[in-house]
């Protein structure tokens, strides 16, 4: 976490994108020790009392932003904002729920429709995670087949094909921010996700993916684009930059065999 002596009214963007991410992520584990919650019931509770913490930090000190938060009610205004935080306060809301480790909080900013600044917070991992993009993690070193991070629940065909083509491993993981963070981290090389997902659930893990240097995409090759009107963004590709040309290929190629 940023110095205690900092002011988050004092804060750049990514400063206090990670600072509100950590913190976030901080009430939801007090939430989760509370045990007045378990099962979905925790996952509720969780994703409204980090949402409220997040709405009300980011409407107090970045008044004229636009805010887009997969739990609050959408509204028109931030279309007409360069500035748009994006906020997912509970990724992997049924992995929070059963005290798994793979779940994450989401704090964004995309200006101009483009993922610039982000921090992905991992509080369920042994001391807490936070991956920022104004800090990008060391890199690592492997040489073995890539590791291509999956749904555990509904893995996309699109990536179980690719895995076999490129002879790779499948690695079942919750949510969208803990398996891009597997990616940024070293831990994977490839995340490959087609099964339907919302501008929350990648915005903030695509600017720390991009400030790694990793490539992200739509699985057609098209660029992610943020603060539209309609929200859904179903696809995206996380990878390695030297695997990208070959993976884009393989799903052209998967596609246009279906």
């Amino acid at each position: 976490m940023d110095a205690p002596h900092i002011n988050p009214a004092d804060m750049d963007d990514a400063q206090l994108a990670a600072h509100l991410a950590e913190v976030a992520g901080q009430i939801l584990l007090q939430v989760r020790r509370s045990e007045v919650f378990e099962g979905k019931a925790l996952g509720k509770a969780g994703d409204q009392t980090a949402n409220q913490y997040l709405v009300h930090a980011l409407r107090h000190l970045r008044p004229d932003d636009g805010l887009l938060s997969e739990e609050s009610k959408d509204t028109q205004d931030r279309l007409g904002k360069s500035r748009v935080w994006i906020v997912d306060p509970v990724d992997g809301t049924r992995e929070y729920g059963e005290a798994r480790s793979d779940w994450a909080v989401h704090v964004g900013l995309a200006i101009d429709g483009e993922a610039t600044i982000g921090a992905v917070a991992l509080p369920g991992l042994e001391n807490g995670v936070t991956l920022r993009s104004d800090r990008p993690a060391a890199s690592s070193t492997y040489d073995g087949p890539p590791r291509l991070v999956v749904s555990r629940t509904r893995p996309a065909k699109e990536a179980v094909e690719v895995a076999k083509r490129l002879n790779g491993e499948l690695l079942p993981m919750g949510s969208a921010g803990a398996k891009a963070m597997a990616v940024v981290r070293g831990e994977a090389e490839i995340y490959l996700h087609s099964g339907g997902q919302y501008e929350w659930d990648s915005c903030a893990p695509v600017a720390v993916a991009r400030a790694q240097g990793l490539h992200c995409s739509r699985i057609d090759g098209s660029p992610l684009l943020y603060n539209r009107k309609d929200t859904y963004l179903p696809d995206l590709l996380i990878c390695k930059p030297e695997l990208a040309d070959d993976v884009l290929d393989l799903v052209r190629e998967i596609h246009a065999e279906a």
